[in-house]
């Protein structure tokens, strides 16, 4: 039988192995858990994902963002790269992965144990207590607690992985609508220009009688809109650029001295051909994968509140009293909760609560994303088909009616404002051309995120025209 000293060194032996064990498994990543986040943006975007700890790594992405910047004009591809590497918010973003992973750690770590001391005097007799106590309760919830914060913190690098792609889908959004504004602003000016040639041939015209007070005044009224238009089309150059500055992350001389494109790229020959769009979205979308976890989670999370209902509060205690004259005392004691008024069944109607909301809101955010991919997808087809009739049907129809008027005014058949009024109706048919290219961009990003993440409302900006109403473009 061997000795209480062999006794109580085995017992020490065992726990220091334990607290070793604990202490080895409880490591922390090289990169802070960002892999799966620069492997998400890598696959799904083409991009990476850098994030500043130290201030090397700051230094290395203020690098990678000057070399982008003298990249002008900002092409899109390049624009969403910047703002993944430039975007504060984003950065502020990525540490909740530093938060999740100290958590996780700390999941790993067992509980510190308790020791105490006491000294009791009774007249001459000197009594001394010491006791070693251990939270029995946390180490035997220690592995499912582990697992638990384990799948948190996979919750977290999608959470993580999300907003990298929505930072993706709105900086190639505020691109599109940057660039599509500075194409109006320089159509709407050279409208003007035509506005104003007109104005003021119509006055002269009218100063030697050869014409009416009120086709003056249409010639004005379609100045003073052409100027409406301009000015309209200015606001909105400003807005949107200032967006794409917010997303980029820039100020100061970087913000000034970016330069767009002139137009947006051309319309593709063919759209996207995608026949099983709702499969394509629940196998990729980040936030049905979160859901997913979520309800793991949960389920993990109902297990454990089952397991520990009774032994929440148990307590292991290794104790040695010993006194200057009466023998001393060795052994062990176990303190238990007895469940007499809470048998933790609340608790466990909570989780299953719990657990059913998490079923429910999966189901819920798996139908939203069936529905949204077929009307992002819808959406595309739409502003293809609309993009390519304005370009291929309208426009080339306005161009050759204004060409036939012009023959008919070199014959003098028709007098100038005739022809003036022909070109007001070109006018507008290039700005909708514009407008439908734009729509058309936009909608591609957005079908983009609808496959691979939480899509963002995109709200189309007012059609700008910048030749005025119809009344103006049509009256002569």
């Amino acid at each position: 039988m061997p000795s209480p000293r062999a006794t109580r060194l085995r017992v020490a032996s065992l726990l220091l192995a334990s607290a070793l064990f604990a202490t080895g498994c409880a490591s922390w990543s090289p990169d802070g858990g960002l892999a799966p986040v620069q492997h998400t943006a890598s696959q799904r975007l083409g991009k990476d994902v850098l994030w500043a700890r130290t201030p090397a790594e700051q230094q290395h992405i203020d690098q990678r963002v000057t070399a982008l910047l003298q990249q002008q004009p900002l092409a899109a591809d390049a624009a969403v790269q910047l703002a993944l590497l430039n975007n504060r918010g984003l950065q502020a973003r990525l540490f909740a992965l530093g938060i999740g992973e100290a958590e996780l750690v700390q999941s790993r770590l067992l509980p510190n144990p308790g020791f105490s001391f006491a000294r009791l005097t009774r007249g001459d007799e000197v009594e001394l207590e010491r006791g070693v106590h251990f939270n029995l309760a946390r180490l035997i919830a220690w592995p499912a607690i582990q697992r638990v914060e384990q799948q948190r913190f996979a919750q977290t690098q999608a959470d993580v992985a999300a907003a990298v792609l929505a930072l993706a889908a709105d900086a190639r959004q505020a691109w599109t609508l940057a660039v599509a504004a500075e194409a109006s602003v320089h159509y709407a000016r050279q409208v003007m220009r035509a506005a104003e040639a007109g104005a003021e041939l119509a006055q002269r015209m009218a100063q030697v009688g050869n014409f009416s007070r009120l086709q003056q005044a249409r010639e004005q009224a379609f100045h003073a809109d052409a100027a409406l238009g301009l000015a309209r089309a200015q606001q909105a150059q400003q807005a949107t650029r200032e967006r794409l500055v917010r997303t980029l992350g820039l100020w100061g001389d970087a913000a000034a001295n970016l330069r767009l494109p002139e137009r947006l790229p051309d319309l593709p020959a063919e759209p996207k051909t995608l026949p099983d769009v709702e499969r394509t979205a629940i196998a990729q979308r980040l936030d049905v994968e979160g859901a997913r976890l979520m309800v793991q989670q949960t389920a993990r999370s109902l297990g454990l509140t089952r397991t520990t209902r009774f032994v929440n509060v148990l307590e292991l205690g290794l104790q040695h009293n010993g006194s200057n004259e009466a023998p001393t005392q060795r052994g062990w004691e176990v303190t238990l909760e007895l469940p007499l008024f809470d048998w933790g069944g609340a608790r466990s109607a909570r989780a299953e609560s719990v657990y059913l909301q998490a079923l429910q809101q999966a189901a819920a955010t798996a139908i939203a994303a069936r529905s949204e991919a077929r009307e992002a997808y819808g959406t595309y087809r739409s502003a293809w088909d609309i993009a390519r009739h304005v370009r291929d049907e309208i426009v080339p129809l306005r161009r050759r009616i204004g060409d036939e008027n012009v023959l008919r005014y070199n014959g003098m058949l028709i007098g100038v404002f005739e022809l003036l009024a022909d070109a007001r109706a070109q006018i507008a048919a290039v700005q909708a051309s514009l407008d439908a290219l734009r729509d058309f961009w936009l909608a591609q990003a957005a079908l983009d995120n609808a496959l691979i993440g939480t899509p963002g409302a995109i709200a189309l900006p007012v059609t700008t025209t910048a030749a005025g109403d119809s009344d103006a473009a049509g009256g002569h």
